[in-house]
């Protein structure tokens, strides 16, 4: 089937604040979208049907039965199948006019400069605080715009940071509005999140993103969008752009940006489904949830949610055989490491892949 732009587009281009010039804007635009989960996978879906002329893809994960009530372009065919692949299959199918390209691997402070200056706007799609900062910290270093979205519950939180400004200037970034990385704020497998606030965000960071791009409206610089989905309620915070890139430099160099999450895990530090069900039974077997609220097919001797997770609080039996446990294991392995720090001797497993691996 031979399609034109002007037929694609043209609901769009009949806009007259965008028209045929704008359209060619939305053409001539790069764009890399870091996450491919509840955030990045609509964004990037109504990028291209917008008509983004590239869109690079950055996701070292895979896909998840948990995922798929709000990442709603994957199937459950897709399942177990790399995230950054399956949608970027998904885009070259429905997006003939759009380059699509992917990474299947981490962005981490060794490659985050490489990736984000060949793009005009970076957009951040992830549900990891360390690399939101190394986003924001990377983009300010860089003189590149970052579309910012994060969850929390039934809150989302929106902004465009580090925008050109008029006077030459750039507008606020992330430690404008948060100086210092928090450390007990948990992911949405950890908080939980209803599908309908992540396409709400999600269709907010496209908006802001479509307006950098073609220079209509008033974009989120200097201000960061709150919203409940609860109460149908939004608040601006107003910020001021008071943490400039000589910090950021010196901030750059200092920071690692680690992400447990991302990591490669030591094999001898895991156990199996397989190999739990034929222990449970065993006396010398103490198990941890490491998460509250978890839906287990098993019993557990304790929950000690991560966040207050203390190992000298722990009452430690060199005789037995822990086992941390959470819904995908990263958390457990987190727990896992911060015990074999401790007690190198100790003999401590986390569950591999977590209860969602669970067979």
């Amino acid at each position: 089937m031979s399609i034109t732009k002007n037929q694609l587009f043209k609901r769009q281009i009949t806009l007259s604040e965008i028209g045929e010039v704008g359209q060619q804007k939305l053409q001539n635009a790069a764009v890399l979208v870091v996450g491919c989960g509840g955030l990045g996978s609509p964004i990037a879906v109504y990028l291209a049907a917008s008509g983004i002329g590239k869109i690079h893809l950055v996701d070292f994960d895979t896909i998840d039965i948990s995922n798929l009530h709000r990442q709603v372009f994957y199937a459950l065919d897709d399942v177990d199948k790399p995230k950054a692949a399956v949608l970027s299959e998904f885009l070259k199918k429905r997006a003939p006019f759009t380059e699509v390209t992917f990474t299947n691997k981490p962005i981490t402070k060794e490659n985050v400069f490489e990736l984000i200056l060949q793009f005009d706007i970076i957009v951040d799609g992830t549900d990891s605080l360390p690399t939101k900062y190394l986003l924001n910290d990377a983009c300010v270093i860089k003189n590149k715009p970052l579309v910012y979205g994060s969850l929390y519950k039934f809150d989302g939180y929106v902004a465009s940071f580090n925008v050109l400004q008029q006077d030459g200037t750039y507008s606020a970034n992330l430690r404008d509005a948060f100086p210092k990385m928090a450390t007990d704020v948990p992911n949405c497998s950890e908080a939980g999140t209803m599908n309908s606030i992540v396409g709400l965000i999600a269709a907010q960071q496209v908006n802001e993103v479509l307006k950098l791009i073609t220079g209509i409206g008033k974009p989120l610089a200097n201000e960061l969008l709150i919203y409940n989905s609860l109460q149908n309620t939004q608040l601006k915070m107003k910020l001021k752009p008071t943490v400039l890139k000589d910090k950021i430099a010196n901030l750059f160099k200092i920071q690692t940006y680690f992400d447990i999450a991302c990591s490669i895990q030591n094999s001898d530090w895991q156990i199996s489904s397989v190999e739990l069900k034929e222990r449970l039974g065993d006396t010398n077997l103490e198990l941890i949830a490491v998460l509250p609220n978890l839906q287990l097919p098993f019993d557990v001797h304790q929950t000690i949610p991560i966040q207050e997770f203390d190992v000298d609080k722990i009452e430690i039996d060199f005789n037995k055989t822990y086992v941390m446990v959470c819904q995908r294991g990263m958390n457990s392995y987190r727990a896992t490491k911060m015990l074999k720090n401790k007690y190198p001797a100790l003999n401590v497993l986390s569950l591999s892949g977590g209860i969602s691996a669970y067979k």
